[in-house]
C-alpha cells in the first residue's frame, strides 16, 4: 500500500513538474502579444532554464529583446535558435535585422547573402542586402545585384540605390541615366542627392552643395543626404557647417560611416579625442578592419599624446598597407616622439620614397 501511495505521489510531483514549463511558457506567450517585453523576456528566460533546446523560444526571446533595442542581447539568442534549427530563413532574417540595428552591417550583409543565395527572389532581402552593401563600401556588388532588375519603370527604391552605387564607383554617366529617369517623374529629394553626388565626384562642390540643399528643403530626411552635404561643405573649406551637417546625419543614422569618420577628424582638429575615438569606434563597427578608419584611430591617439596606441594601431595600418604615405608620415612621428630614433628616420626614408614615386607619376600623367 505505502509502495503503491509513493509511486502516485510521484507521478504526481512528475506531471506537476511537466506542467510548470508550459505554463511559463503560455504566460511569456501572452505577455509577449500583450506588449510587456520585459515580462516576456523573463519568462522565456525561465522557461529556457528547463528546457534549453528550443529554437522557437530562444527566437521568440530574440524578438522580445529586439523590440526594447537590446540588439546585442537578441543577437545572443537567435544565434543560439540557428544553432538548433540551421538555416530557418525566418530567424536569420531576423538575426540579420539585429546585427543591422546594432551596427554590425558586414555581420547582417553576410546573413542576407545566405538568404538571397537560398531565395533570390525575396525583394525585401534584396533591398536590406544592397543597403548593407552600399555601407560597407560594396558598390561592384550593389551594381551587380541590382542592375539586372532595374527596369524603366521599376522599383524606385531600386533604381535608387543602383544610381548610387554606381555614382560611388566613379561611373558618373551611367549614374547620370539613372538620375534623368528619375527626374522624368518630377524633382525629388533622391534625384537632387544623386545630382549633388555626381557633381561631388566631379569636383563642382559649389553646385553639389546648391543640389544637396534643394533636398533638404524636399525631404531632410532622406538617409545619407547630410552626410553628402557635409562631405562638399568639408571639401569647400567650410569645417563648421559641415560639421554641423554631419552631426544631423548621425542624429538621423547613427551608422553612416562616412560621417563618423569624417565628424572624428573635425573633432581630433578641436582636440575632442574622446568623442573622436567613440565615432571612429562605431565607424569601425560598420567597416570592421577599414584602413582609413584605423588610420584616424592612431592619428587621434598622437595628437591626443599617447604614443604607445598610436604606435601599435599605425604599425598595424602600413604593415597591411605598405603604400600609405600618410601612415608612415604620422608613425614617423610616433618613433621620434618615443625617442625611437633609427626606427624613425627609417620612417623618414620611407615617406621621401613613397612621395618620388608618387611625384613621377603625376608627371607621367602629365606628359600624357
Amino acid at each position: 500500500m505505502l509502495r503503491t501511495w509513493l509511486t502516485l505521489a510521484l507521478l504526481a510531483v512528475a506531471s506537476i513538474a511537466q506542467e510548470a514549463p508550459e505554463k511559463i511558457l503560455q504566460q511569456a506567450i501572452t505577455r509577449h502579444q500583450a506588449g510587456d517585453m520585459e515580462g516576456a523576456i523573463r519568462d522565456y528566460r525561465s522557461y529556457l532554464q528547463l528546457r534549453p533546446d528550443s529554437p522557437d523560444i530562444h527566437s521568440n526571446l530574440g524578438a522580445a529583446l529586439a523590440a526594447t533595442g537590446r540588439y546585442s542581447e537578441a543577437i545572443v539568442e537567435y544565434r543560439a535558435a540557428l544553432k538548433l534549427r540551421h538555416n530557418d530563413p525566418r530567424i536569420r532574417l531576423n538575426l540579420a535585422l539585429a546585427l543591422y540595428k546594432q551596427g554590425e552591417i558586414s555581420d547582417a550583409a553576410r546573413e542576407l547573402d545566405a538568404l538571397h543565395t537560398a531565395d533570390p527572389a525575396n525583394q525585401q532581402v534584396i533591398l536590406l542586402l544592397s543597403d548593407c552593401w552600399l555601407q560597407v563600401g560594396e558598390n561592384a556588388k550593389v551594381i551587380g545585384l541590382l542592375a539586372p532588375l532595374d527596369k524603366e519603370q521599376g522599383d524606385p527604391a531600386i533604381a535608387y540605390m543602383l544610381g548610387t552605387a554606381l555614382l560611388r564607383d566613379k561611373q558618373v554617366d551611367r549614374g547620370q541615366r539613372i538620375i534623368d529617369r528619375i527626374l522624368r517623374n518630377g524633382d525629388s529629394a533622391e534625384a537632387r542627392l544623386l545630382m549633388g553626388m555626381a557633381k561631388l565626384e566631379v569636383l563642382d562642390y559649389h553646385e553639389a552643395i546648391a543640389d544637396l540643399n534643394k533636398a533638404v528643403e524636399l525631404n531632410p530626411h532622406l538617409p545619407d543626404l547630410y552626410g553628402y552635404l557635409g562631405k562638399a561643405q568639408m571639401a569647400s573649406g567650410d569645417m563648421a557647417v559641415a560639421q554641423k551637417s554631419f552631426e544631423k546625419e548621425l542624429q538621423q543614422n547613427p551608422n553612416e560611416f562616412e560621417s563618423n569618420l569624417r565628424l572624428a577628424v573635425l573633432l581630433k582638429e578641436e582636440g575632442e579625442y574622446e568623442r573622436a575615438r567613440e565615432l571612429l569606434a562605431r565607424a569601425l563597427r560598420v567597416r570592421p578592419g577599414d584602413l582609413g578608419a584605423l588610420y584616424q584611430v592612431g592619428a587621434t591617439d598622437l595628437a591626443a599624446g599617447d604614443m604607445e596606441r598610436a604606435c601599435a594601431t599605425l604599425e598595424s595600418v602600413v604593415k597591411q598597407a605598405p603604400q600609405f604615405l600618410e601612415a608612415h608620415v604620422s608613425l614617423a612621428q610616433v618613433y621620434y616622439r618615443l625617442k625611437r630614433k633609427e626606427e624613425g628616420d627609417r620612417e623618414r626614408a620611407i615617406v621621401q620614397k613613397l612621395k618620388a614615386q608618387d611625384d613621377a607619376k603625376q608627371f607621367r600623367g602629365e606628359v600624357h
